[in-house]
C-alpha cells in the first residue's frame, strides 16, 4: 500500500482585500453581476507580499500544526505558475526562510497552474514512499495579481492571491488514489520573461466560455476515475474539495454527480480564484475549523491551464 496521511496543514493570505464594490471603481462592472457570474464577494490583492513570503507563511503554520519536528522534512513541494525568480526556486526559498538549510531535503517548484496542489501531492506520495521516515512539505502559493490586467472585467474579478500548506507523510495502510491527465492548449496562457533582477510575469489571457465547458465535463470524470479505483462511491466520502475556480462550476459538477448538499465544500466568495492554493487555502478551513475527523475520506479535484487536470482520493 501506498498512501499518505495530512499530518497538518496552513493557509496566508495579504493584508489587502478587494472587494467586488472596490472593483466597480476600477472596471465597468458591478458586485451583482460579479456574484453571479462568479460566486466571488471579495479577494486578497498583495501590495507588498511575495509568493516566497506567503507560502514560507503558510509552510510554518502547517508545521506548527502537525506538531512535527521540522527536521523530519525530507522533501518541500511548492506549486507556483507565479514564482518570484525564474531560479531559485520558490521551494529553496522557502527552505531559507522557514529556517531549514541545514536539513537535508529534496526542494523544487511544480507548475501544473491550478492542479498544482493535486499533481503535488501525488508527486509527493509517491517519493515519501523511498523514505518513509520522513516528512513532506506541499504548499501552493500564487501572486496573481501581478499578471492581472485590471481593466479587462472578464479576467480581473476572478483571481485573488494567497497560500495554503499541508504536511504529509507516508502511510502504509491506505492507498493514495490518483488520476492525473493533461492536453497541451493555450486557452488558458501566461507568458514570462525574464529581466535583469527577476522574473516579470506577462498578463494572464483566459478564454472563459471554453474554460467552464472544459471544467464541467472533465472534473466530474476525474472524480469518477479516482472513486471507480478505490472501489468506493461518493455516498463514502465526507467532503469534495475542487478548485475554487467558479461557483457555477462547482454547483454544475455537484449536480452532474448527485452529491449531498454540503458535500462540495466552498470558499470562493471570500477568496476568488487563487490557482495552485486554493484546494490548501479550503482545506486549512475545514481542518482549523473542526470539519475534518481522522478517517474521513476526501476527494480532491484540480483543473486549468496547460490544460492539465487530475484528482486524488485519501484520508485524512
Amino acid at each position: 500500500m501506498n498512501g499518505i496521511t495530512i499530518c497538518g496543514t496552513g493557509a496566508a493570505v495579504p493584508e489587502n482585500r478587494l472587494t467586488n464594490e472596490d472593483l466597480t471603481r476600477m472596471v465597468d462592472t458591478s458586485d451583482e453581476w460579479i456574484t453571479t457570474r462568479t460566486g466571488i464577494k471579495s479577494r486578497y490583492i498583495s501590495q507588498t507580499e511575495t509568493t516566497t513570503g506567503l507560502a514560507a507563511e503558510a509552510g510554518r503554520l502547517a508545521i506548527e500544526n502537525s506538531g512535527i519536528d521540522p527536521k523530519k522534512i525530507g522533501l518541500l513541494i511548492v506549486a507556483t505558475f507565479t514564482p518570484d525568480n525564474l531560479t531559485p526556486s520558490v521551494a529553496c526559498m522557502v527552505q531559507r526562510e522557514l529556517g531549514l538549510n541545514e536539513v537535508s531535503m529534496a526542494a523544487f517548484d511544480l507548475n501544473a497552474a491550478c492542479s498544482g496542489f493535486v499533481y503535488s501531492l501525488a508527486a509527493a506520495g509517491g517519493m515519501l514512499a523511498a523514505m518513509p521516515d520522513k516528512y513532506a512539505l506541499v504548499i501552493g502559493a500564487e501572486v496573481l495579481s501581478r499578471t492581472i490586467d485590471y481593466t479587462d472585467r472578464g479576467t480581473c474579478i476572478l483571481f485573488g492571491d494567497g497560500a495554503g500548506a499541508a504536511v504529509v507523510k507516508h502511510r502504509n495502510d491506505a492507498r493514495l488514489v490518483s488520476y492525473l491527465d493533461s492536453r497541451g492548449d493555450d486557452r488558458i496562457i501566461c507568458a514570462a520573461s525574464a529581466g535583469k533582477k527577476c522574473y516579470a510575469p506577462q498578463k494572464l489571457f483566459m478564454n472563459g466560455r471554453d474554460v467552464y465547458q472544459f471544467a464541467v465535463d472533465i472534473v466530474p470524470r476525474c472524480i469518477e476515475n479516482v472513486l471507480e479505483q478505490a472501489g468506493y462511491t461518493l455516498d463514502d466520502i465526507k467532503y469534495v474539495i475542487c478548485h475554487q475556480a467558479n461557483a457555477r462550476i462547482i454547483a454544475a459538477v455537484s449536480e452532474r454527480l448527485g452529491a449531498a448538499p454540503g458535500q462540495f465544500v466552498q470558499n470562493i466568495e471570500s477568496y476568488g480564484n487563487t490557482s495552485a492554493a486554493s484546494i490548501p487555502i479550503l482545506l486549512d478551513e475545514l481542518n482549523r475549523g473542526g470539519r475534518l475527523t481522522r478517517g474521513d475520506k476526501l476527494v480532491m479535484a484540480g483543473f486549468g491551464g496547460g490544460l492539465t487536470w487530475g484528482a486524488m482520493m485519501t484520508e485524512w
